[in-house]
């Protein structure tokens, strides 16, 4: 497994989530898996904002965007 941190521009192309990190606020872990980033669930970055901006990926057909804290906590294994 590779752990990619999303918010460094780490994750390029198709991954799946695998995890989470924890951190202070497990509302931010609830809200990802309200959005539809469980465990298993294919995504694909489809961009990534210049100076630290959000994240748009792609997850179950929907298109939502992260920002860099709450991308932060995915874990993702790359799967291209």
């Amino acid at each position: 497994m590779i752990d990619v941190d999303t918010s460094e521009g780490g994750l390029r192309g198709r991954g799946e989530v695998r995890g989470f990190r924890r951190g202070r606020r497990r509302m931010f872990v609830q809200r990802l898996m309200d959005l539809g980033l469980t465990p298993g669930t294919k995504l694909t970055v489809v961009k990534s904002a210049p100076f630290n901006g959000p994240l748009e990926v792609l997850v179950r057909g929907s298109r939502i965007v992260l920002g860099r804290v709450m991308a932060s906590r995915v874990i993702v294994e790359v799967t291209e």
